[in-house]
């Protein structure tokens, strides 16, 4: 059993979310989901973006660094999209990540002012035509997990838009999000 702590995308805790806590659960992992919004939550991206710009990085590390208070530090990050910030940082900058998870994200962890935990695998998931995705980002945090002596697995999936796992956005593709799904259990059962 994997400890997850799994965090939203930039438009808030949606239902999405809970969904893929309750698959991990149901496999028998403990999952941590925090509400970094503190209830705000989200269906337009621009929105959001600005509801995030006006939040700004600091109160959302102060944020995330809360939100792990007194939790387990032997833990598996996960994040959705702008959450997968939030899971490379506490890999970071806290002792014990056992693996992370980054769905639809892929953020060179210098750009955080970090180093990749040693030896932890990291496992990523992307729409092939992800409008987000820069495929300098996934290149460069490659070279950061395997230099950590980590592993590094990329997923594409052949749909477009960003979030395809969430169900109550237009790019929802269920075949591909089973598939992630799926993946994701795979790398936890071995956390």
């Amino acid at each position: 059993m994997a400890i997850v702590i799994l965090f939203h995308s930039v438009l808030g805790l949606r239902p999405a979310v809970r969904a893929t806590a309750d698959v991990f659960r149901r496999a028998g992992h403990q999952v941590y989901v925090p509400d970094l919004y503190r209830g705000e939550v989200f269906d337009d991206m621009d929105a959001a973006v600005r509801f995030f710009t006006e939040l700004g990085i600091p109160e959302m590390i102060t944020r995330t660094d809360a939100a792990v208070a007194g939790l387990p530090t032997d833990v598996v990050y996960a994040g959705f999209s702008n959450g997968g910030v939030s899971a490379e940082y506490l890999a970071a900058t806290r002792p014990g990540a056992r693996g992370v998870l980054l769905m639809h994200a892929a953020l060179p962890i210098a750009e955080l002012g970090g180093t990749w935990p040693r030896a932890a695998p990291a496992q990523v998931h992307y729409a092939r035509d992800d409008p987000w995705r820069t495929p300098d980002g996934v290149d460069r945090l490659r070279a950061e997990v395997e230099a950590a002596g980590g592993v590094f697995t990329l997923f594409e999936y052949p749909v477009s838009g960003h979030l395809f796992t969430d169900a109550g956005l237009p790019e929802f593709d269920a075949a591909s999000s089973d598939l992630a799904h799926s993946r994701m259990l795979e790398f936890l059962r071995d956390r």
